[in-house]
């Protein structure tokens, strides 16, 4: 890869990053921060509850999360194509950038189990050595981690072996014990068990999701998009959102079909499981690209539409920022060792806690970039990035 050119600002990038923090804090506060206890609901709160709870995971379940992931990359792409401008190479920067990362998760950890810039960091790692493929190399590697080649080996491997059963879920042991420190009223014991048990269980749980290779798989696409411009407006953009969006549709609707339709056909379950997971991972990507696709045309296309969405580049500028403090609020105000809020409020009033949360962030992020260029932890970890260099 060669780059001449400085890369600016893309407004669209930070309107999808405001977009996914968003998302991610609304299932986050009805989830109560996984932590899954809730009152008995009855009458209309019953509804509204499941309502809300099947609405709000078929929406952005696993597509806030993934814009946020291959964001991830294509940020890592304007460092680096920016550093090359000026003549030097950002992988030993970038490399040092994650381990500040690892510190910045461990932290967020300390409130919040499902935290996944920990995941991130380590990832992070495996961008170094291939960011500098080819393009179509880059697409064939982010393919290949996005269609979850562990779980398609597991698959052949229960039809060559003609297994039935599957190993136990390795994350459970951990989610019982995170559970009941959630439970207690000390900080001190639930910050031990989330930076040990807790990681645990989130990075196991990942594991056997598949979101270790699909958030790689994420984040090579990321590079590859910022490598082809589709972020940037120009005369093409058009026609490349209404293309994902269409694309999105077309794969979507059977995708989902399939998954839904899985438990019906597959009884096996050393084949379900993964099955199950491929199938439900390449929908929540398709929906994605939906995502993008309509908010990628709208943001460029459509005056009121684009305009309500730009108010969001300044919560996705402070997108780092915006994602740690809702941890630190959101166990604050549900688990024990705060105000306990889980045993009080149902999904319905959780859903109002994050849209409340979402607003005190925002109006923040609106005051703060009226004298700062960005979040104070971005500013953090950026001039903790280049201590020791001139642009410090």
């Amino acid at each position: 890869m060669t780059q001449t050119q400085k890369i600016g600002r893309i407004e669209l990038a930070d309107v999808l990053r405001g977009v996914a923090i968003l998302g991610i804090v609304l299932l986050h506060a009805i989830e109560h921060f996984n932590f899954y206890s809730f009152p008995q609901s009855t009458g209309f709160l019953k509804f509204t509850d499941t309502a809300i709870w099947d609405g709000m995971f078929f929406t952005f379940a696993g597509k806030c999360y993934g814009l946020f992931a291959l964001l991830f990359g294509f940020s890592f792409f304007v460092q680096d194509a920016n550093h090359t401008a000026r003549g030097g190479d950002f992988r030993g920067r970038f490399a040092w950038r994650l381990v500040l990362l690892f510190i910045i998760g461990n932290i967020d950890a300390m409130f919040f189990t499902g935290e996944i810039l920990v995941m991130y960091s380590l990832i992070g790692f495996f961008i170094i050595p291939i960011c500098r493929f080819n393009t179509k190399t880059l697409i064939v590697l982010g393919a290949i981690c996005i269609l979850q080649p562990v779980e398609w080996y597991k698959v052949f491997s229960a039809l060559a072996t003609g297994t039935t059963e599957v190993a136990p879920a390795l994350d459970w042991q951990y989610w019982d014990i995170t559970s009941a420190a959630q439970h207690g009223t000390s900080f001190w014991e639930m910050f031990k068990v989330n930076m040990w048990e807790g990681q645990l269980a989130s990075l196991t749980w990942a594991w056997e999701n598949g979101r270790i290779f699909q958030t790689f798989g994420l984040f090579i696409m990321g590079i590859v998009i910022g490598r082809t411009g589709f972020l940037q407006h120009n005369e093409g953009t058009s026609k490349r959102m209404i293309r994902t969006l269409l694309w999105g549709v077309v794969l979507f609707f059977p995708l989902y079909g399939l998954t839904n339709m899985l438990p019906g056909f597959v009884e096996n379950k050393a084949i379900f499981k993964p099955l199950n997971i491929i199938l439900s991972s390449l929908h929540k990507m398709a929906f994605m690209a939906i995502i993008m696709g309509a908010i990628g045309w709208c943001f460029y296309n459509t005056k009121r539409v684009g305009n309500a969405l730009g108010k969001l580049q300044v919560y996705g500028k402070m997108s780092l920022t915006n994602y740690v403090t809702q941890s630190i609020i959101g166990s604050f105000l549900f688990y024990g060792w705060g105000l306990g809020w889980h045993q009080y409020l149902g999904i319905t009033y959780s859903l109002l806690v994050g849209v409340v949360i979402f607003l005190v962030q925002y109006f923040f992020c609106v005051w703060w970039l009226k004298n700062h260029r960005q979040g104070p932890i971005e500013w953090a970890w950026k001039k903790a990035t280049w201590i020791g260099s001139k642009r410090n």
